[in-house]
């Protein structure tokens, strides 16, 4: 048997992981923030390619064992070449460096090509060695996303201190409930002040059908992540699991507590079906909900991770000489998935049961994909070579998408007050404010309920981690405790060393 398994390793097999390890490093690199299914054409492609090294360089040798090592040595190149060409990117951004790196590699080519053919060795000696260290490689990638990614059942809790409450009681007709999360939604003060945007018609509209617009609305966090996880476990993050301190930098824990929070878990105890959309983030997508809607896979011809994957090789080129364009593909996607939310609320609105629909719109945050108007923006119009944003630039992209999203925003909700026999709880708020913005006007955020019946227990200051709690208690029965709204603003990567910002609004 050991023999047996030995031999194994004596088979020059390498060069497949080699071609499989760049896909499944890159996904273990990104895990929590892609879907792993991404990565599948990715890998089909990687692997193809390898196989087809592999045979021109035997056909080219007539030997197992040299071709194995060059096709190896070519993968490695080929792969590596777009994180080197990163990294320079990165330190010297001024520096004319595409044409003679490009010549670099390709001499390394040649003499690695030059180097195994002359070589007198056949390299089956080290064929268990290469074996033994290209799946070393793949199984740390693999055991990391496993680490990360693992499942969870469907009524699990993310987080050890979440507050449910498996006592709540349901009416006898349940109002359909929508949690809708407009990322970076700024208030309409900061709008008409830092912006010089007046936003008072679409907080005109949203009053005129019965909404509740919190004058003083702020978030609670400057991040989506522990907003959203704060906002759905209605808890401060501090207190919610005792991961969360200031000198640590994990986020497992807290992508859990989003996607098996304490709302969910309450609704789905007393009936209530979940429905989410794709939002290309895997920490924030609920794959196991009874309803994940997600927009046609490829629709834009390659996925936002090929892109990214694209860009980390050799075959960037094909994006430099405009063969492929990652960022219009990007673009696109973030298109569909907008699109998708807008164009199934008919549906959703009709699901029979009631239902607790959560709807994380990357809009009005970047990319702008959208102008004013609802044309096709292209993403990098509003950043510059360091893939960042201007000022005047984020300003001009953040205003144009915003004002499209408020024509979209209100004929969903006309949509869904048309369909739904019961009246339904609607909730529209940002997660945060605004970027490039001083720490205190960064919590901003547009905050707006439709409870219907219970209008008068809203106020000016309300925040996120006492939304669900005065919804659970008004509709349901529920027993929480009002906290105090409090802001925190953290750094990044310290997501849990908090300082309070106060709420300064009207002052």
């Amino acid at each position: 048997m050991k023999k047996n398994f030995a031999g194994v390793f004596n088979i020059p097999w390498y060069p497949i992981a080699i071609s499989v390890y760049p896909v499944v490093a890159l996904l273990s690199a990104n895990v929590g923030q892609i879907q792993l299914s991404a990565g599948i054409r990715s890998l089909l492609v990687s692997v193809a390619f390898g196989g087809m090294l592999y045979f021109v360089f035997w056909l080219f040798l007539r030997q197992v064992y040299k071709s194995a090592f060059l096709t190896s040595l070519s993968l490695a190149l080929f792969f590596t070449f777009g994180h080197v060409y990163i990294a320079i990117d990165e330190k010297y951004p001024e520096s004319n460096y595409t044409l003679w790196l490009a010549v670099g590699w390709i001499a390394l080519l040649l003499a690695a090509l030059l180097w195994t053919m002359f070589s007198k060795s056949t390299f089956a000696a080290a064929t268990s060695t290469f074996n033994t260290v290209a799946l070393a490689l793949l199984v740390m990638s693999v055991g990391q996303i496993m680490l990360e990614g693992e499942p969870r059942g469907v009524r699990a809790l993310g987080a050890d201190n979440a507050p449910v409450q498996d006592d709540l009681s349901v009416p006898q007709n349940p109002p359909d409930v929508y949690y809708i999360i407009l990322d970076s939604y700024a208030r309409e003060d900061f709008l008409a002040t830092v912006y010089n945007y007046d936003n008072s018609e679409f907080i005109k509209a949203l009053k005129e059908r019965g909404f509740y617009v919190a004058a003083c609305g702020q978030s609670n966090y400057v991040r989506t992540e522990i907003s959203l996880a704060s906002s759905l476990n209605m808890m401060y993050i501090q207190e919610l699991d005792d991961e969360f301190v200031p000198e640590s930098t994990a986020r497992r824990t807290l992508w859990n507590s989003l996607k098996h929070s304490a709302v969910r878990h309450n609704f789905e105890v007393m009936g209530y079906e979940t429905v989410n959309f794709a939002t290309g983030f895997a920490w924030n997508e609920l794959e196991d909900a009874d309803h994940f809607r997600t927009p046609p896979p490829f629709t834009s011809g390659l996925t936002e991770f090929e892109g990214l994957f694209l860009r980390t090789t050799l075959a960037r080129y094909a994006q430099e000489w405009g063969w492929v364009d990652p960022d219009a593909v990007m673009g696109q996607s973030f298109r569909d998935r907008f699109n998708n939310v807008f164009d199934s609320m008919d549906e959703v609105a009709n699901l029979p049961g009631p239902q607790f629909s959560y709807i994380h719109l990357i809009s009005p945050h970047p990319p702008f994909v959208f102008d004013a108007e609802g044309n096709p923006n292209y993403p990098p119009d509003f950043w510059n070579e360091q893939r960042e944003y201007p000022y005047d630039d984020y300003r001009r992209g953040y205003l144009g998408q915003l004002t499209f999203l408020n024509t979209k925003v209100l004929d969903a909700i006309d949509t869904i007050l048309a369909e739904s026999e019961t009246p339904p709880v609607i909730v529209i708020q940002g997660d945060h404010g605004a970027w490039m913005q001083p720490k205190d006007r960064r919590m901003w955020i547009l905050s707006a309920y439709y409870l219907p019946e219970h209008e008068d227990e809203l106020y000016s200051t309300i925040t996120p981690v006492n939304t669900f709690r005065l919804i659970f208690n008004s509709y349901f029965g529920g027993d929480y405790e009002m906290l105090e709204d409090v802001s925190y603003f953290s750094p990044v990567p310290n997501l849990y060393d908090f300082s309070e910002m106060p709420n300064t609004c009207g002052e």
